[in-house]
């Protein structure tokens, strides 16, 4: 995700985005979260798209394919028996504001949750 997302941000300064693989998953989610806040930085600051690219465009392209990679690593976690509990997102906690780590805990889980795991 954090190629998809680099590769988002050169519509914005330009050139190409080849991150080097990185020694712990730990760096690796720093990184992304990085550049999750510098490609948040460009939109909040309303920065021009480069080479004639429309807000369609990269919503159709790199922020389609983020929200896919997404689903996957869900569909993921679910295979290896710690699935993401089911929220209803229409009055979840999401702040534009809050892009780390860091996140709070469902607003409103789902109360029904057969598959859910044991430890849950």
């Amino acid at each position: 995700m954090t190629s998809v997302l680099g590769y988002a941000r050169t519509f914005f300064v330009g050139g190409s985005y080849r991150p080097n693989p990185l020694s712990t998953l730990d760096d690796e989610i720093e990184r992304f979260h990085s550049t999750l806040g510098l490609l948040a930085d460009h939109l909040k600051n309303g920065d021009p798209l480069l080479n004639d690219l429309t807000e369609e465009r990269l919503l159709q392209g790199p922020f389609s394919d983020a929200m896919t990679h997404a689903g996957q690593l869900a569909m993921l976690r679910r295979l290896f028996g710690d699935p993401v509990p089911p929220e209803n997102f229409i009055v979840a906690d999401i702040s534009k504001e809050r892009i780390g780590p860091s996140q709070p805990n469902p607003t409103s889980p789902d109360a029904d949750w057969p598959e859910a795991p044991p430890h849950t």
